[in-house]
């Protein structure tokens, strides 16, 4: 642990030289760049150590990218980049969207190739509509990275505008660190081969590796049939339509509670026996990728917390009091391999709680779905299953809500509780996942 704490000691350093050398070299102008964008690089020092860990952390580099994203977040105007900004015949068209999960966890950013044409009329249009789709998602979640799909079906060298393309890559390369996970190009007709081949020489040594081809057949192996359209083999009915926006989580239908899920008509009696699985979804508005974990019903409250880290950090709300504030934080030793997670019960009345996840079968939660008494603490254990490493990808998600007096607390009054609360009475908080190993890797010399 030591090592770890020298190691971040010397990324702090870095960051608070990356800010100083920004402040004192280069913001010297006072309408070079959108001030909005100068004073939150100096107060997010998680923002300065994206730039750092994409560059490797050589200081200078970071300083470069930072330049040129600023500069074109004031051209492009990105802080204030409205719906109303886009000409509606763009989101019309349904060519570029956010829709679906990949297998890791990351959003899907989807480019129906066919549906683009070469316009330079059109051209700025389109770079400010993918600038919109890219802020929206950085707004909404922050730090979580994106998973391109180039859908390439019934394309041909028209729809290619290597302008445009070069400027996506950019847009990944430079203006927003960290935030592509991968690149997939599916069904690319081989007449392509040589436009490509030009991209990759683009990409540059950290998002080459990222760059994946995949046919029909191959593109299972990064995304899941449910969030794959028909024409790629999948099982996602998902129809693009606009107006309005799509929402980000609306894979499933939804009703005013939630989404609705066959699971539920069954879920009292899943839940009366240890270790069935809750229903799948939840409130729209949190995320319905989080996905259903393990009920152990005699543990409430009650879990074995020996070998878990115990939390530092406290995130105070109007029903519970949640620690660690922020992150879980997992490593390879056998130490570092459970996390506790605590909530006290600041309200007057019985809260229900529930814990999801995106990850569920990499983690073992205890409890994941009971109640706390007013007054009282729950603790509760994250552990990682054997074989499995955390992921920054990995997504956890603390649900609650205040609960009627005598109200039964068994899994099928418990069940019943979640179908009827409305969604404006829930309290939730998130976590990303943090690998210790991962993240106090980087060389800083």
């Amino acid at each position: 642990m030591a090592n770890l704490s020298l190691l971040q000691q010397d990324i702090e350093k870095k960051i608070e030289e990356t800010k100083q050398k920004f402040k004192n070299e280069y913001v010297q102008e006072s309408d070079k760049y959108d001030s909005r964008d100068v004073d939150r690089l100096q107060k997010d020092d998680a923002l300065v150590e994206a730039y750092l860990t994409w560059r490797q952390y050589s200081v200078d580099d970071a300083l470069k990218m930072i330049d040129d994203s600023f500069l074109w977040r004031k051209e492009f105007g990105l802080n204030d980049l409205t719906e109303s900004s886009i000409p509606k015949w763009m989101f019309e068209t349904g060519a570029v969207f956010l829709h679906g999960y990949d297998k890791e966890g990351n959003k899907l950013f989807w480019f129906k190739v066919k549906l683009h044409t070469k316009d330079a009329k059109t051209i700025m249009d389109k770079k400010k509509y993918v600038a919109f789709w890219l802020e929206r998602y950085a707004k909404r979640e922050p730090g979580m990275p994106l998973t391109v799909v180039f859908d390439m079906a019934d394309s041909g060298i028209s729809n290619i505008d290597m302008d445009f393309v070069k400027y996506i890559i950019n847009c990944f390369k430079v203006y927003y660190p960290k935030f592509l996970s991968k690149m997939i190009i599916v069904d690319m007709p081989w007449i392509m081969n040589a436009a490509w081949k030009i991209v990759k020489t683009w990409l540059g040594p950290e998002a080459i590796s990222k760059l994946k081809f995949a046919s029909k057949n191959e593109i299972q192996t990064f995304i899941d049939p449910e969030y794959l359209p028909l024409h790629m083999g999948g099982m996602d009915p998902f129809k693009y339509s606009y107006p309005p926006l799509p929402d980000d989580d609306f894979q499933t239908p939804t009703c005013e509670n939630g989404p609705i899920v066959s699971e539920d008509d069954n879920e009292s009696k899943e839940g009366e026996s240890e270790g069935k699985e809750l229903e799948s979804s939840f409130s729209s508005e949190v995320a319905e990728s989080l996905s259903s974990l393990k009920l152990d019903d005699n543990d409430k409250g009650d879990c074995r917390t020996k070998g878990a880290r115990k939390p530092l950090t406290t995130f105070k709300g109007p029903l519970l009091n949640v620690s660690p504030a922020e992150e879980l934080s997992f490593g390879t030793k056998e130490s570092e391999r459970k996390c506790l997670i605590i909530l006290d019960n600041v309200s007057k009345n019985q809260v229900a709680f529930k814990v999801r996840t995106t990850a569920p079968e990499k983690y073992r939660v205890k409890p994941s779905n009971s109640s706390c008494e007013p007054g009282a603490s729950v603790d509760i254990v994250v552990s990682l299953h054997g074989g499995y490493q955390a992921s920054l990808q990995d997504r956890f998600l603390v649900m609650a809500a205040e609960m009627e007096q005598n109200a039964g607390a068994g899994s099928p009054e418990l069940a019943q509780f979640w179908k009827d609360v409305p969604k404006t009475k829930i309290m939730d908080h998130r976590y990303t996942t943090i690998n210790l190993l991962h993240k106090y890797s980087p060389s800083l010399n």
